[in-house]
């Protein structure tokens, strides 16, 4: 795939993206998850090392391709890495995925009830390196909270510079700042987001798009006119601490939305299983998710 192939997947692909770029902090908790304790391993290196090859298994599989799968984030190690000889952005171009990149480095301290990003000062190189492996796009991440205007701009300014910088370098950014589903003004949260978000994509430059990665809303439709925005090249929401099925659920009650899940799509996956189980789980992960990405209740 080419970069015109790759955008034109990303616009109108029937599928989901597969965020598989768990990073430091939450490595051994997502490989708790699959089966292997904190015993199993000594080093940092060592961690990295068992999550890639879990990794490396889900890319692998033969229920992992383009046809329902048509996007996948990655961490940065995880790019750097192979699979069965290939980098792992170009096993998944084989596959028919398309390939982005985790950038941010962490959350900054909550302030006005929002967590920025922290300071990103070598992200040039890593925009290079990563165009050059094949990498389509980026993924950045911020949180909010609570309802504050002034931290829910905040955030969004910064993930619309962060998403410039992105752009100059030829690339996809996924702007992500997630609402907490725990909020207690999750709903209010919502409705600053969308306001914000409109402003600063009506700012954007003629003939610019982004993606943005948005928490499921409390009310179904509430993000409708970023879905049509003509410089929103697609919608594609998080898990955000659901379960698959209630996720699922969730995301089919939003049209125009896709999945770009974690935890929902590797929770039932587990090292110990054969290569025959553990593609019949993610396969039935993959139905599931793709259903509420494609068949919607509205």
């Amino acid at each position: 795939m080419n970069t015109d192939a790759m955008t034109a997947q990303m616009a109108s692909g029937d599928g989901f993206i597969a965020a598989l770029d768990q990073s430091g902090g939450s490595t051994p908790k997502a490989l708790k998850g699959y089966g292997v304790d904190e015993g199993a391993w000594n080093t940092e290196e060592e961690m990295f090392g068992l999550i890639h090859d879990m990794r490396s298994r889900i890319i692998r599989s033969s229920v992992f391709t383009g046809e329902k799968v048509i996007g996948a984030i990655l961490f940065e190690r995880t790019m750097d890495g192979t699979v069965d000889g290939a980098q792992t952005p170009a096993a998944l171009i084989a596959k028919g995925v398309v390939p982005f990149i985790k950038i941010d480095k962490g959350l900054e301290d909550e302030v006005n009830g929002c967590q920025l990003m922290k300071p990103m000062p070598d992200l040039d190189a890593l925009l290079e390196k990563s165009k050059a492996l094949g990498v389509y796009g980026t993924k950045e991440r911020s949180v909010i909270n609570s309802a504050n205007r002034e931290g829910i701009a905040a955030v969004v300014k910064q993930q619309f510079e962060v998403g410039q910088q992105v752009l100059s370098h030829g690339m996809m950014p996924i702007i992500e700042p997630e609402v907490n589903i725990k909020s207690e003004t999750r709903a209010e949260c919502d409705a600053i987001l969308l306001d914000e978000m409109l402003k600063n994509l009506d700012a954007l430059p003629e003939g610019q798009q982004v993606m943005l990665k948005l928490s499921l809303p409390v009310v179904p439709g509430t993000f409708d006119a970023l879905v049509d925005h003509p410089k929103v090249l697609r919608v594609v929401a998080l898990s955000g601490g659901y379960e698959r099925p209630e996720a699922c659920v969730e995301l089919a009650k939003n049209r125009g939305i896709i999945a770009s899940f974690s935890r929902a799509l590797l929770q039932d996956l587990r090292a110990h299983m054969s290569d025959e189980d553990f593609d019949a789980s993610l396969g039935g992960a993959i139905d599931e998710i793709y259903t509420g990405s494609t068949q919607k209740a509205v």
